[in-house]
């Protein structure tokens, strides 16, 4: 998300709600991306977001391969350049490509000759799943200019906290975190946040409630004393959530920990929580995301172009 424009991110949603639209019919398929390699290289493993980027170049015509890393070369000592190398090779014209390192699909993405898409690298960044949350957010309250949206929980290890740092700041919302000093990271008020460290406070007034996942898969030590303690402080439930505004709706990247992050009443509740709609919108945003890679491989006019 970082360096994106206003304009631009708009213009990726604007194509994206067109998507919506073509998903929801009967005959899903176009012929976009025809003749055109699609490579799923995912170094961590995966469920939503590599469903739906193989189900959104197959809806678009692509050939889609995914590549299992953990029966690749990579396992017999490879390189991660010379994976690119050999990729290369092949001549694909997308990776998208998910790595547990920050940096490594930038690394990549100067190795091969076709387009690359971030599926999601260490803690850096997850862009698409913040264009899927702020098409979310749109279609649900017509704007994200002016908006109070609190990011919740274990805000050191997301990259899906970042990007929509990232992307909500760069559209005019107001953000807040909110977690306990331990998942903060240093200075994080440089992202342009407002702290917070009380769900109640922090929650106060707020149009959008994003819970993250506790990635323990990520942590070296003991950031919560436990997880019974880290939910009566930090998990969302009706008393916590009453502290929004009334129509506050509730979101939540997924896979989601019930009774650790989220009560799972409130993780249903069919008026407040959009948590469905945020896995149908990620299958039209990365459809919008290759549809303008293709128009770049081809040499079309690409939309964000400034």
């Amino acid at each position: 998300m970082e360096g994106l424009s206003p304009a631009e991110i708009i213009a990726i949603l604007d194509l994206a709600e067109d998507y919506v639209a073509q998903n929801r019919q009967i005959d899903k398929k176009q012929s976009l991306l025809r003749g055109r390699t699609q490579i799923n290289l995912f170094f961590e493993s995966s469920t939503r977001t590599r469903t739906s980027f193989e189900l959104a170049g197959k809806r678009l015509g692509a050939d889609v391969i995914n590549m299992s890393v953990a029966t690749s070369a990579i396992k017999k000592g490879e390189t991660l350049i010379d994976t690119a190398m050999t990729l290369n090779a092949m001549h694909p014209d997308v990776l998208v490509v998910r790595h547990p390192d920050s940096g490594a699909v930038n690394l990549l993405s100067r190795k091969v000759d076709g387009s690359v898409i971030n599926a999601g690298d260490g803690s850096h960044e997850h862009p698409t799943q913040a264009l899927l949350d702020a098409l979310t957010i749109r279609r649900r309250l017509g704007r994200l200019n002016g908006l109070t949206v609190a990011i919740c929980g274990d805000i050191m290890h997301s990259r899906v906290a970042r990007s929509n740092i990232l992307l909500l700041n760069t559209m005019g919302a107001r953000v807040r975190v909110i977690a306990p000093p331990t998942l903060l990271p240093v200075e994080v008020e440089r992202l342009g946040v407002e702290v917070h460290h009380d769900m109640r406070s922090g929650l106060a007034d707020c149009d959008i409630v994003m819970m993250l996942r506790l990635q323990t898969e990520r942590m070296k030590g003991a950031f919560v004393p436990s997880i019974r303690e880290y939910f009566h402080f930090y998990g969302l439930d009706r008393d916590k959530l009453a502290c929004a505004r009334p129509d506050a709706l509730v979101m939540h990247p997924g896979p989601m920990n019930r009774g650790i992050e989220i009560d799972p009443d409130v993780a249903d509740d069919i008026h407040r929580s959009v948590i469905r709609e945020q896995v149908e919108m990620g299958v039209a945003v990365r459809m919008a995301v290759l549809d303008l890679l293709s128009r770049h491989l081809s040499n079309r006019p690409v939309a964000l172009a400034q």
